[in-house]
């Protein structure tokens, strides 16, 4: 299963939610997507837009083979758990954000092997395939590594 999932921000996330339910009608895995406020509603995936605790969300990323999400808290959220991380940045240019400031977050964490980052919708489909290789080195399990990349994310959102 591949959990999709745009966060809480205030604005939609169209182009990743538009790609990732194109895809769900193209593969044969089932896709869940968190929209958040997205106004596109999805056709080929199970979709919904908020869940009303953060255990249904680390749950679904627990069960996901592969975690798609935007480069904010929810990486921590799939990392936490152990799970693969593809991660898309709302890009201010598409009024997905008010600055950039994912991408800094993204560039560090792949720096780190942490994640698989995809800057371009188009590529999606192709880094699904090879998700998780990365995080064979890291144990998830160390709280100090999770501890530092939460407090470190918070300082350059800040």
């Amino acid at each position: 299963m591949i959990f999709v999932s745009v966060g809480f921000h205030n604005q939609g996330f169209e182009r990743l939610i538009k790609k990732m339910d194109e895809i769900a009608g193209k593969i044969d895995e089932k896709v869940i997507m968190q929209i958040g406020h997205t106004n596109y509603t999805p056709k080929n995936a199970e979709f919904f837009r908020f869940k009303d605790s953060d255990e249904d969300i680390k749950y679904l990323c627990h069960e996901a083979r592969v975690v798609v999400t935007h480069g904010g808290m929810s990486i921590m959220t799939a990392l936490e758990q152990g799970t693969p991380v593809v991660a898309v940045p709302r890009l201010k240019k598409y009024g997905e954000h008010t600055n950039d400031h994912q991408i800094d977050i993204i560039n560090q964490l792949i720096k780190e092997n942490k994640i698989t980052a995809v800057y371009d919708v188009d590529q999606i489909e192709d880094k699904l395939n090879n998700a998780g290789t990365i995080l064979d080195a890291i144990s998830m399990n160390n709280g100090q590594i999770v501890s530092f990349l939460r407090n470190w994310i918070q300082k350059l959102v800040l």
